[in-house]
C-alpha cells in the first residue's frame, strides 16, 4: 500500500468524548490502590496519555511493554514475541492493559496469558478500537472505545509502516 487517501473515521472531538468516559468507568471500577496501566507500544502511547490524565486518582502507575505480531505486514502474521518487557513487577496488583486496536486477538490473547503468570490482583483489556469480525482468537476486553468496521485505520497513535501517528483524527487509509 502506498500513501493514500485519508477520510476521518472518528474525529478527535468524538474520541476525547469517549476517553473521558472511559476514564469514569474505570475510576468507579478501581476506587482505592494503584493501577497499573501498561500500554503496548508503540500504537497505544497517545491513548494511555489522554486516558492516564482523565482519571482522578494519584496513583496511575504507567508500565509500557512491546509486543510484535505483525512484522511490516498490514495484517497480523499470529507469531507474536515481546520487544520490550516490563521495568516492574506486578503481583498482587490491578492492571489494565492499554491497546490501541484488536483485529485477529492474536497479541493480547498471548500477552494475557503472559501476564497472568505474573499473578496481578487483576487483569483487564482497555481498548480504543475493536475490530471484532476480524477476531480470530477469543479475547476478553473490559473497555472499548469504539467498534470499528473492517478497515485499515491510522491516527491517534496508529499507523501504517510507522507513518500517520500524529493525526489527530482517527482515519481510514485507502489507497
Amino acid at each position: 500500500m502506498s500513501a493514500g487517501a485519508l477520510r476521518v473515521l472518528i474525529p478527535s472531538e468524538q474520541i476525547q468524548q469517549r476517553v473521558r468516559a472511559l476514564g469514569e468507568q474505570i475510576d468507579a471500577d478501581y476506587p482505592e490502590g494503584p493501577v497499573y496501566m501498561i500500554s503496548i507500544l508503540k500504537g497505544s502511547f497517545i491513548f494511555l496519555a489522554d486516558l492516564a490524565r482523565v482519571l482522578k486518582r494519584h496513583s496511575v502507575r504507567i508500565e509500557f511493554m512491546g509486543i510484535s505480531s505483525y512484522g511490516q505486514e498490514k495484517t497480523s502474521s499470529g507469531q507474536v514475541k515481546v520487544t520490550r518487557d516490563l521495568d516492574t513487577n506486578i503481583e498482587g496488583h490491578d492492571v489494565l492493559i492499554v491497546e490501541d486496536i484488536i483485529d485477529s486477538g492474536f497479541t493480547l490473547n498471548y500477552l494475557t496469558r503472559l501476564l497472568a503468570q505474573r499473578k496481578p490482583k487483576s487483569l483487564e483489556i482497555v481498548t480504543l478500537l475493536d475490530k471484532p469480525e476480524r477476531r480470530v482468537q477469543p479475547v476478553h476486553v473490559k473497555y472499548t472505545g469504539f467498534q470499528i468496521p473492517d478497515e485499515f485505520v491510522v491516527g491517534y497513535g496508529l499507523d501504517y509502516a510507522e507513518d500517520y501517528r500524529n493525526l489527530k483524527d482517527i482515519c481510514v487509509l485507502s489507497e
